[in-house]
């Protein structure tokens, strides 16, 4: 299962100066820490990245030689794939301020 969650951004008058964060959560099955994280990803990024940002959610179950491809030896797993530089933060995201920084959101 790979599923995309799109927030698309308001209309702003003024050109777009903050830069797309793309985000990729890998998961394990929908286990209750699987979607622990979902949730937590989702409400961090509605309320730190409102309409500048993209959620792929990856189902190792559903698609295993993602692991090997990503590196993930850990789930759940959150990387950053834009804007550069790559981070990751691994857990069920439920410490905020560790996600904020480990992915170098201000």
């Amino acid at each position: 299962m790979t599923m995309t969650i799109t927030t698309k951004a308001p209309r702003a008058k003024k050109p777009k100066v903050d830069c797309e964060y793309v985000l990729r959560l890998f998961v394990s099955g929908l286990t209750p820490r699987s979607q622990r994280a979902i949730d937590n990803l989702q409400h961090i990024c509605e309320r730190y990245l409102a309409g500048r940002h993209r959620i792929e959610v990856i189902d190792l179950y559903q698609s295993p030689e993602r692991a090997h491809d990503e590196q993930i030896i850990a789930v759940p797993t959150l990387l950053k794939v834009r804007p550069f530089p790559p981070k990751r933060v691994i857990g069920d995201l439920s410490h905020v301020d560790k996600v904020l920084q480990g992915l170098d959101i201000k």
